[in-house]
């Protein structure tokens, strides 16, 4: 396949669905060589900041020399953003040829009487693929849903990190937030290390998990500790406190969010482990990752001609929050444009009452997803708020609004809701750059 026919061939697995489980994975990697196996693994999931996790994770790997492969989702333009080797996408000749291997083996499994592959089940193995033949040192892989029966959960890790469980896809993790922590906990291997966010029940859940298997367990909030703040020369850095290990200096931190704070400080508790087996992982290396790491679409501030822009992924309660305490934090008393398109699985009610306040305007439009609620569903959701809405039917005419509104009452124009819509106007905001 060329990869135009890979994204053809991507499109028609979307017919599967989601359909949680090993079996297929299992019998897909064993077909392929158990690629998984190559190379060590870091484990990462969490309701929310699994994302942010995995990027500075990589990006200290990087600092340090070390051969690193990372793997996302979803994407926000391009299935290759899923996948990296040393910070580079893969190329998309290399994603078609390793995808068409795939397509190989998944053939024969069905032949053999073994149901197909899911779309994302193809792409997970595609990214093991890639980086053992790459011959990556270690790859960072990021959950796709829940974590128990991910696709992911066939590797085999060094350690584990579990960002935060709050109420997101609760209808395929046991539709309570209990339940979504047994999803979460599912990661978490014999005698392997566990990092930890999570609060509340779903920590007592990760905890006894852990003690089943033997594991570690070092929780934010109690074994080490983060704080964010903006010293007077500038920038913003992240205190790193810890009962285990010496406290160093700040640590400059690139991504902007107040919720930064907080993956930064699993990054570094994971590296003060990891330096133990690997003298790579230096102080040094953990500073130019944070420094220096990116992740698009994650509160990241961008210029549109005269408007500011925020972009950002939130899309669920949780999400939302940690977006409004950013916007209270880096932008207390600028007036808001809010460019939202929303999932229908998702609680847009409480989406909305945590994010948006007296005065918001409010934009919306349909994502770029089956599973997309529809604009006007969204508006009638904010307008019963008290809220200036208007929805629009597309997302070209959906910014020109946006923009026209906020350039008008010289406010911050926001854009989330989902990763589905944020991808697309990020493209559009940056077009020409």
């Amino acid at each position: 396949m060329n990869y135009a026919e890979s994204l053809h061939y991507l499109e028609e697995l979307n017919t599967f669905g989601i359909r949680l489980g090993l079996t297929r994975m299992e019998e897909l990697c064993a077909r392929l060589g158990n690629p998984e196996r190559a190379y060590a693994v870091i484990h990462i999931a969490g309701t929310n900041g699994k994302g942010s996790v995995t990027q500075m994770m990589d990006a200290v790997f990087h600092a340090a020399g070390i051969r690193s492969g990372r793997y996302l989702s979803p994407h926000l333009i391009s299935y290759t953003e899923r996948m990296s080797v040393d910070g580079h996408d893969i190329p998309e000749e290399r994603f078609a040829a390793l995808l068409t291997h795939v397509r190989e083996a998944a053939d024969e499994m069905v032949a053999a009487g073994h149901e197909h592959p899911t779309q994302f089940e193809a792409l997970t193995a595609l990214a093991f693929l890639y980086f053992a033949e790459e011959q990556v040192e270690v790859a960072v892989i990021e959950t796709g849903l829940g974590g128990l029966l991910d696709s992911t959960n066939v590797v085999e890790p060094i350690l584990t990190i579990i960002t935060n469980v709050a109420m997101d896809h609760a209808d395929r993790c046991g539709g309570t937030l209990a339940g979504i922590a047994e999803h979460k906990a599912g990661i978490i291997k014999e005698g392997v290390p566990v990092i930890t966010a999570a609060t509340g029940e779903p920590l007592e859940i990760i905890e006894r998990r852990a003690e089943e298997l033997g594991a570690d367990v070092f929780v934010c909030g109690e074994d080490f500790s983060a704080q964010l703040f903006f010293p007077n020369s500038g920038g913003q850095r992240v205190a790193f406190h810890s009962f285990v290990c010496r406290e160093p200096e700040p640590f400059e931190l690139a991504l902007a969010g107040v919720y930064q704070a907080e993956n930064a400080a699993l990054v570094i508790m994971a590296a003060k482990l990891l330096e133990r087996e690997d003298a790579r992982v230096t102080e040094n290396a953990v500073r130019a990752g944070l420094r220096t790491v990116r992740h698009p679409a994650r509160f990241e501030i961008l210029k549109y001609e005269d408007v500011p822009v925020v972009v950002d992924g939130a899309h669920n309660p949780a999400g939302m929050r940690a977006l409004r305490a950013g916007l209270d934090r880096y932008f207390p008393d600028a007036p808001r444009v809010f460019l939202l398109g929303i999932l229908k699985d998702k609680d847009i009610d409480a989406m909305l009452a945590a994010l948006l306040r007296t005065g918001d305007q409010v934009v919306t439009v349909r994502p770029n997803s089956e599973r997309a609620a529809a604009a006007d569903i969204v508006a009638g959701i904010a307008a019963g708020l008290g809220l200036d809405t208007r929805a629009c039917s597309n997302v070209e005419t959906a910014l020109t609004e946006a923009v026209a509104r906020a350039r008008a009452g010289k406010a911050l124009l926001v854009a989330a809701g989902s990763l589905y819509l944020v991808g697309g106007i990020r493209a559009l905001l940056t077009a020409g750059r």
